[in-house]
């Protein structure tokens, strides 16, 4: 299965006894939007809500933190997501929050991952079937497989910034990477981490919602400053649209790529960081 997949590709293979319908919905809190609320009015037939906005660290500081693997597992075999299940991720959000999904099921060892390209939006205009309710699968034991390499921290980001091994790059929109757009967090300064690259997500998508061709995805990149020969980390606001930049990269086959899954609602939120406001990298 490839990691993109086509609305007729999954049309076909809806009903294989491996096949698992993920929805991956997630939505910023200020767009007033309930993705389990959503999920339940309308969905991919047999497909099951994974609940992204609860799959997190409990016990950690900043929001939306990556779960321990132990949390992780339990909630994709409740799910029925086991080993050997083949995966569909689409989402109908804003923020393409089936790729921090991917990357999750990724980091945790999954490995025949896929993301629904153009998502439930395109679907829906290509007027393919959906269904209401909720949909309960058996529960299918998951291995976690932990990945220590997947993740960087606030300490690892403040080393890099020394070495200059790993370039950083950040899915923010230019206002919010430049300082120009307050963040909407309170208690977090405004501006980005010095030395890194602005790619805004969107760029990576075309209007019907689906990705960009494989092809012009290296020349974005490029385009934005970002070299491909170096490793990479990608860091945005709160570890879901840097995602989105690790999942396109995937697609060409660069894969050292690591997540600042506290991005800058940790780094802008500690006084003692180095920020960078006002000022776009050339």
């Amino acid at each position: 299965m490839d990691a993109l997949v086509s609305s007729e590709w999954l049309a076909a293979e809806t009903g294989a006894s491996d096949l698992r319908i993920v929805d991956a919905s997630c939505h910023l809190a200020e767009s007033g939007r309930d993705a389990a609320a959503e999920y339940r009015a309308a969905h991919i037939p047999g497909a099951v809500f994974m609940d992204l906005a609860g799959l997190v660290d409990p016990r950690a500081a900043v929001e939306n933190t990556a779960p321990p693997a132990t949390l992780f597992a339990s909630r994709m075999q409740a799910l029925g997501l086991g080993d050997g299940s083949r995966i569909v991720l689409y989402d109908d959000s804003a923020i393409r929050s089936a790729a921090r999904a991917w990357f999750l099921l990724r980091m945790f060892g999954a490995r025949d991952v896929a993301i629904l390209d153009g998502g439930l939006g395109k679907w829906r205009a290509e007027q393919r079937p959906l269904e209401a309710g909720t949909v309960a699968l058996r529960a299918r034991h998951f291995t976690a497989w932990e990945s220590p390499g997947a993740l960087r921290g606030k300490a690892e980001v403040l080393a890099n910034l020394a070495s200059g091994r790993e370039q950083i790059v950040d899915a923010r929109s230019p206002a919010r990477f430049s300082g120009a757009q307050p963040d909407p967090r309170p208690g977090v300064a405004a501006g980005h981490i010095p030395g890194a690259r602005n790619l805004h997500y969107a760029r990576l998508f075309q209007a019907d919602g689906s990705y960009r061709p494989t092809a012009e995805i290296p020349g974005i990149f490029a385009a934005a400053g970002v070299d491909l020969n170096r490793p990479l980390i990608t860091s945005c606001g709160s570890g879901m649209t840097a995602c989105v930049l690790a999942f396109a990269l995937a697609l060409v086959g660069k894969l050292d790529v690591t997540l600042y899954d506290g991005s800058w609602s940790e780094w802008g939120a500690d006084p003692a960081t180095p920020k960078v406001c006002n000022t776009v990298p050339a």
